[in-house]
């Protein structure tokens, strides 16, 4: 989404009636209606583009704004390329959208304005996109071991990946942890700046906790800047850790292995659901554990984790494996009941049971 820097606010902030003013007056009406601090960032944040957008056409007040004029922002939101020229995601401007009609919802609803020109506003679609990186076990092995802990920084840069990797965090949840947020006796973590303000409690697994009481004992103790700072994590100067600073860090050790794409730490929250549910999570416990708040988000990585379609193609595909090789014999699926049947059992992620046999062989019988 276009940015403060690319987007500095515009506008009189002493004029009662306009956009500056009154975005403040839906903030305040939104901290009053007990939305998160978070959304209503965010929800500022959104509007300052098409602020901007208006001030450049000299539409200093949200009453001066009718349905044309926001249909031709959201073309212009259509056509704005970002600073590597790739357009907007269509979730991204779909957000955008959804606080334009929020904002001037409030305002009818305050009386500043008769009627919302953005009550007709169509959102544009957004299909579900998977995830443009996930790392194998393997590659995850790789960058955890890419972290140095023979240094402070080094030693806090593995807890931190370790942590996101086992309880796949976001990183905003990372940057608002506290000391007493670790519960080591119990291996559970509670997250408290969860999005939506949806407070939760997760697991911890045993390695990443031996790193995080490892940092606490060797390296946070040296790098406070005083006894009074709570957060679990800390940067160079002794003070929360913040999440740029983590994407910063997930993008230098993905840099320092040479995998050939690019990535943040938002990829070690992918590949610990795609490694879950590989493993045979049900997506349900995966949804609770990545705190999402409808499941259709976490069935995103049912479609990258491919491990059992791909045994299931192997083992019925006549194309599958090359002629000539010992165990690639023409193989079929026989259906009964429901169910496949095969010779070596396969577990589908819906618990059906499977069994291969070859061609012109059926299934065993006593």
């Amino acid at each position: 989404m276009p940015g403060r820097r690319k987007f500095p606010d515009r506008g009189d902030p002493g004029d009662p009636e306009g956009f500056l003013a009154l975005r403040a007056a839906c903030e305040e009406s939104l901290r009053i209606g007990n939305y998160s601090a978070r959304t209503v960032e965010t929800f500022g944040a959104r509007l300052r583009s098409f602020i901007v957008w208006c001030d450049a056409r000299g539409l200093s007040r949200p009453v001066d704004v009718d349905r044309a004029h926001l249909v031709e922002f959201q073309r212009w939101l259509f056509h704005y390329r970002k600073d590597d020229g790739r357009p907007l995601d269509p979730s991204t401007q779909k957000l955008v959208v959804g606080s334009l009609k929020l904002f001037f919802r409030l305002l009818a609803r305050g009386g500043h304005i008769r009627s919302s020109p953005a009550a007709e506003l169509e959102y544009p679609k957004s299909g579900l996109r998977l995830p443009r990186a996930v790392l194998s076990h393997a590659e995850v092995e790789r960058a955890l071991a890419a972290a140095a802990p023979s240094t402070l920084v080094g030693l806090r840069d593995r807890a931190v990946l370790e942590l996101l990797y086992s309880t796949g965090l976001r990183r905003m949840e990372l940057e608002g942890l506290v000391l007493d947020d670790l519960h080591a006796a119990d291996g559970t973590l509670f997250v408290r700046q969860a999005k939506g303000d949806r407070q939760r409690v997760v697991p911890v697994g045993e390695r990443a906790l031996s790193w995080l009481e490892r940092y606490l004992r060797e390296g946070r103790v040296k790098q406070a800047a005083s006894a009074t700072e709570r957060a679990l994590f800390l940067n160079k100067f002794g003070r929360r850790l913040s999440r740029r600073a983590v994407s910063m860090l997930g993008k230098k050790i993905l840099r320092r292995i040479n995998l050939g794409r690019a990535g943040a730490a938002h990829v070690f929250r992918h590949s610990a659901a795609t490694a879950m549910l590989e493993g045979g999570a049900d997506v349900r416990y995966v949804q609770e554990l990545l705190g999402h708040a409808s499941l259709l988000s976490t069935q995103v990585y049912t479609r990258v984790s491919i491990s059992k379609l791909k045994a299931v193609h192997a083992a019925t595909h006549p194309g599958a494996a090359l002629p000539g090789r010992r165990d690639a014999w023409p193989l079929r699926a026989i259906v009964r009941h429901g169910r496949l049947l095969f010779d070596q059992p396969i577990d589908l992620p819906d618990g059906t049971v499977v069994e291969v046999f070859p061609v012109g062989r059926g299934p065993r019988t006593s």
